[in-house]
């Protein structure tokens, strides 16, 4: 158990300090509580001698009223320091955290890690914040009383002292035994918890396809199946921890009854006095007390033991490294803007882009096509450094983007994705983050580029219209117009367009397609896209299947070649849209 408080001590950082010093008051504490005993059995000394007087009853009660007065102060201070350290703590590992995934690569964000970062947040950080310190300053300070009561016994009687030495092993070595079952059991117990997580988040997010295809009864099945994992769980582990909890009752119960009968016997012997016996009496029902509260709520460490690493599990995720130091500078002709050098890339141990060399030249605007699958997204996302490469390079503006520092190169490009995230916020704020130090009329003026202005001044607040969460409370189109709005804004010299116009419907198209223009102007611009008008004026077209590129030229040159981009534009006039077939 001292391991877990050592552990919770050793995360505290720059609360360290205050902690110490909480301890230094539980320590006072334990002595004013035990200390008052003491004062007791004195006062029964006196009265036992008939030495005692009038000035001596006031004498102790100024001396217990004392004790009891600053005990209390000792308590206050105690949890006050602990209490307000754990909140601070929390608050900046969760800052921490918060840092920490800004800079993992995209992959960890899609790999079903969803569901443990939400319930680390919100269980795990949560418990930790709320048990972490008090927990810790019970502890201590009945550590603290278990040691002064047995130091106490030695010095009243060693046999009393042995005995309370060897009772206080018995209740210990339980109490460890209690704690390390815990250990094992909330291991499972916080996982599950983050399997109902999971569970809750995708119901949620798929109640629309659930309703539509009328499968409620069977994915709430799923969710009821999670609750009662979870009811079973907690459960096993109580049921687990309950042999535990009553051997060490017994103990206690049977320890206690071994120290009366030794202090009786020694009395009845007359190895100790009337006065020391009484004084026994008293402390032998609190001697073994501190031990049993410790180990019988061992469980609130078990289980922050067990936060504690779940915590530590995300927060030793490998960061994308930020070592680079170079700027990017102003994209200039004699460079290409962009350019893949052999770049090789796997996911999840699967190869999704095998050998892949291009470049594009500053002002050039390069169109990707291929299957669902084929690594054309991901070669986007490589651009803009979601991921690190397994090999080869990639280059913007001559500079490996390794050794460009992840701001600059995020500066140098906008991108626009055919599923748009709006932030609950003003979209005002949702379009300024394109540049927050941009001006109310640029912000005006990019709005109108974009074709968003007027519906946005049509909305009753306007500008300061609050979004709901992800945009909800906006259709397709307006979210993806106010997207593009952001990105003119920034005025990045790269954009990429990621199927922007893939999923919106037609009275949004023209409107969209307009704003996309005006985005473009003068912009190095990569597009994937599926819709043939988007992408057959694009001065070069790259068919990319199976992660590699089969074919490259523009409109016409490819039509010669009558490959697998013929093939596409024969399906596309004849409406029957693009392959979708999956690349395993």
């Amino acid at each position: 158990m001292l391991k877990s408080i050592k552990r919770i001590i050793d995360i505290s950082g720059k609360y360290k300090s205050r902690i110490l010093i909480a301890f230094i008051f539980s320590f006072l504490k334990s002595l004013l509580q035990n200390a008052a005993i003491v004062l007791t059995v004195l006062m029964i000394d006196d009265f036992l001698k008939n030495t005692i007087q009038k000035e001596s009853f006031v004498r102790y009660g100024i001396l217990l009223f004392s004790c009891v007065l600053l005990q209390a102060l000792c308590i206050h201070i105690s949890d006050r320091l602990q209490s307000a350290a754990g909140f601070m703590l929390m608050s900046d590992l969760r800052i921490k955290l918060g840092e920490h995934l800004r800079k993992l690569p995209m992959g960890y964000f899609t790999g079903g890690n969803i569901g443990k970062i939400s319930s680390v947040l919100s269980t795990d950080m949560v418990f930790v914040e709320e048990n972490s310190m008090m927990t810790l300053a019970d502890t201590i300070s009945f550590y603290f009383s278990a040691v002064i009561f047995v130091v106490f016994m030695f010095a009243v009687n060693p046999i009393i002292g042995l005995v309370s030495l060897v009772s206080s092993a018995i209740m210990i070595a339980i109490g460890e035994g209690k704690y390390r079952n815990g250990i094992s059991l909330s291991g499972t117990r916080q996982q599950q918890s983050e399997y109902l997580t999971n569970a809750v988040l995708d119901y949620v997010e798929g109640i629309g396809i659930t309703k539509t295809y009328n499968l409620i009864g069977a994915k709430s099945k799923e969710l009821s199946e999670n609750f009662d994992r979870s009811c079973q769980e907690s459960l096993h582990f109580e049921n687990k921890m309950v042999p535990w909890g009553i051997a060490l009752n017994f103990a206690f119960e049977m320890c206690t009854a071994a120290l009366a009968l030794t202090a009786v016997l020694l009395f009845l012997i007359g190895n100790i006095s009337l006065t020391i016996f009484l004084g026994l009496v008293l402390f032998l029902l609190n001697l073994l007390v501190p031990l049993r509260v410790i180990y019988m709520d061992s469980e609130k460490l078990t289980i922050m033991d067990q936060a504690l690493d779940r915590i530590g599990e995300v927060m030793s995720v490998p960061e994308l490294m930020d070592k680079g130091t170079q700027t990017v500078g102003s994209l200039c002709s004699t460079v290409p803007a962009v350019e893949f050098k052999n770049v090789r890339f796997a996911y999840e141990s699967r190869d999704t882009i095998r050998d892949i060399s291009f470049t594009v030249r500053e002002g050039e605007t390069v169109a990707i096509v291929g299957p669902s699958g084929s690594g054309k997204t991901t070669i986007a996302s490589l651009i803009a450094r979601f991921w690190d490469i397994n090999g080869g390079e990639i280059l913007i503006n001559g500079k490996e983007i390794r050794e460009l520092s992840l701001p600059s190169l995020l500066e140098q490009i906008s991108m626009v994705f055919q599923n748009v995230y709006l932030f609950k916020d003003t979209i005002y704020n949702n379009i300024s983050m394109g540049r927050p130090s941009a001006t109310k009329e640029e912000v005006y003026e990019a709005a109108k580029k974009a074709r968003c202005y007027d519906f946005i001044m049509a909305l009753p607040e306007g500008f300061d219209t609050v979004v709901g969460e992800g945009g909800a409370s906006l259709s397709g189109g307006e979210k993806q117009r106010i997207s593009i709005a952001r990105c003119i804004l920034k005025d990045s010299p790269i954009v990429i367009l990621d199927e922007a116009t893939a999923s919106i419907d037609a009275d949004n198209e023209a409107a969209i397609q307009q704003a996309i223009s005006e985005l473009c102007k003068g912009k190095t611009l990569i597009i994937i896209a599926h819709k043939l008008k988007t992408i057959q004026d694009a001065d070069c077209i790259m068919v990319i299947d199976n992660g590699k590129i089969v074919e490259r030229g523009n409109h016409a040159e490819l039509m010669q070649m009558d490959g697998v981009y013929k093939r596409f534009v024969r399906i596309k006039n004849t409406d029957s849209g693009w392959c979708k077939r999956k690349i395993s």
